[in-house]
């Protein structure tokens, strides 16, 4: 029987999943990334350190296979890792400095430069990519600009999944959807854009050649088999952006369907034949890349999302995992409960979702969260169900932006991500929406999407569409309740000013804290 691992680098846990041709879970581990804010004098500058993360891979791996009979019938893995962070190495595959997260503000400064020099919408039109602060392009010129005697040492810079597919196989490669997350991407010739390199003024050699998704790099090294079980005829595939992958794994690699995909970030979907890059896409503050789709391409929305739930649930939610310890169930279970229990409209508190800046439709570095309208009447309920109608009026936006950029709309929205099993925060999308979300049964879609390149790059699927026949199951349908709809459309008015009101206000505060 033909097995496929899906390794799936997430800024939350790092999971290896093997499937069935089927896309049935097989066996899965999961092991938690650990960001790291080494610096006393900034604080809030964060890392990932490389060695910690190449353990964490390694031990995923090693409990998934463990369970594995014949580990022979793994024929394949495949990464799919979260977009921007890099790492330099130098000739000898050693690393020089570690991935600067894309939790750190360091680099605001090199985007507002290096934006306000080559123009936002020139950058857009080149590379597909509003400006954000976390892209790789920025991360280079700190380095550039701070350690300059690193880049003279680095023979590649090497993003998360490319450092991951670099340790299993000994190959230096990147694919198209993980080189578009750098800003540095043509998104016409699909290769580093020599204009945009020399505006950055580096050495275009240190960035890994560009292949598609689905390309087999080579053989799992003897080292890594003796250290995960895997065989040595397991072919390591290239595999893509985490949510390109969840995109494969539940249809979104056609341009009928739209997918929400929510998770610790949340993106709004869509496939095309061809880069859109236009005005109306552009001005809606939507990004075009190339997909891990055989030649297609996506436009897409996003915002920071599950994060500031899970900061929620660490802050102040002990109560409720005591709960959830006493009466042995979720303490997210716990969590929603007490949002039920809340009104809609949560009594008039209002959730201003920016803890790592505004995303898509305006997107703004400086922006920071708030929760606006508490009384002494607001219980905890009420901040936990405002923190949800919070990120789903922030979806909303999104999706209204998106509509208008492609020019026309969708009844329904296909969602995947971690958030899917959150069925009161499933149905509040809903409501506040007015579509309907369709949840594919499926067993995580980003290490599936993973594992579906890895079955074509070794020809166990004819191409996605024959991965999506074998895979795919429908699940549930949230359809939205017509009364909290109505009055989700009068409080979203609400929402939409939060952003401009705070905006002010929030540029002195960081100007204050950030510097």
């Amino acid at each position: 029987m033909s097995l496929l691992l899906g390794l799936d680098i997430g800024s939350t846990s790092i999971k290896a999943n093997i499937y069935d041709l089927k896309g049935n879970l097989v066996s899965g581990a999961s092991t938690p990334t650990e960001l790291a804010y080494p610096e006393k004098e900034h604080p809030g500058w964060s890392i990932w350190d490389p060695d910690t993360i190449w353990e964490a891979a390694k031990n995923s791996i090693k409990k998934a296979v463990a369970s594995i009979d014949s580990k022979e019938n793994i024929k394949a893995v495949a990464v799919a890792g979260f977009g921007m962070d890099g790492v330099p190495v130098d000739k000898n595959g050693k690393w020089l400095y570690p991935f600067i997260s894309w939790h750190c503000p360091r680099t605001e400064k090199q985007s507002r430069e290096w934006s306000e020099k080559l123009g936002a919408d020139e950058i857009f039109y080149k590379s597909g990519k509003q400006v954000m602060h976390i892209d790789t392009v920025y991360r280079i010129l700190w380095i550039k600009e701070n350690h300059p005697e690193i880049l003279e040492k680095t023979y590649k810079w090497l993003l998360i999944e490319d450092y991951v597919n670099y340790l299993l196989c000994g190959e230096v490669a990147t694919d198209l959807s993980m080189a578009s997350c750098t800003s540095l991407l043509d998104q016409r010739s699909r290769d580093w854009s020599k204009e945009l390199v020399g505006h950055a003024g580096f050495d275009i050699s240190i960035l890994p050649p560009v292949q598609a998704s689905g390309t087999v790099l080579g053989n799992i090294s003897p080292g890594v088999s003796s250290q995960t079980g895997l065989s040595t005829d397991t072919k390591v595939v290239l595999g893509g952006h985490d949510y390109h992958c969840g995109a494969l794994a539940v249809g979104a690699f056609v341009p009928e369907v739209v997918m929400d995909i929510v998770g610790t970030w949340e993106m709004v979907f869509q496939s095309s034949h061809d880069p859109r890059l236009e005005e109306k896409v552009f001005k809606n503050g939507i990004s075009v890349e190339s997909h891990v789709a055989k030649d297609m391409y996506n436009t897409v929305a996003y915002s920071v999302s599950g994060g500031m739930l899970e900061w929620l649930n660490k802050t102040i939610c002990f109560e409720e995992r005591l709960q959830a310890k006493n009466n042995n169930r979720s303490e997210w279970k716990e969590m929603m409960l007490k949002a039920e229990a809340s009104p809609v409209g949560s009594n008039g508190m209002f959730f201003a979702p920016y803890f790592c800046g505004a995303g898509s439709p305006i997107v703004d570095n400086r922006a920071s969260g708030a929760y606006v309208g508490l009384t002494d009447q607001s219980d905890k309920g009420a901040i936990i169900r405002s923190t949800i109608e919070g990120l789903n009026y922030q979806f909303k936006d999104m999706l209204e932006a998106f509509e208008k950029a492609s020019g026309s709309s969708s009844d329904k929205v296909v969602a995947a991500g971690g958030a899917i099993k959150n069925k009161f925060w499933m149905q509040n999308k809903a409501d506040v929406t007015g579509k309907r979300i369709e949840v594919p049964e499926v067993e995580e879609a980003t290490p599936l999407g993973a594992a579906i390149l890895a079955g074509i790059g070794v020809g166990e699927y004819k191409d996605e569409q024959d991965a999506y026949r074998m895979t795919y199951k429908t699940g549930p349908i949230y359809e939205p309740d017509e009364n909290n709809n109505r009055e989700y459309d009068e409080y979203y008015k609400i929402y939409k000013r939060l952003y401009f009101d705070l905006k002010d206000l929030n540029e002195n505060i960081y100007q204050k804290f950030n510097r």
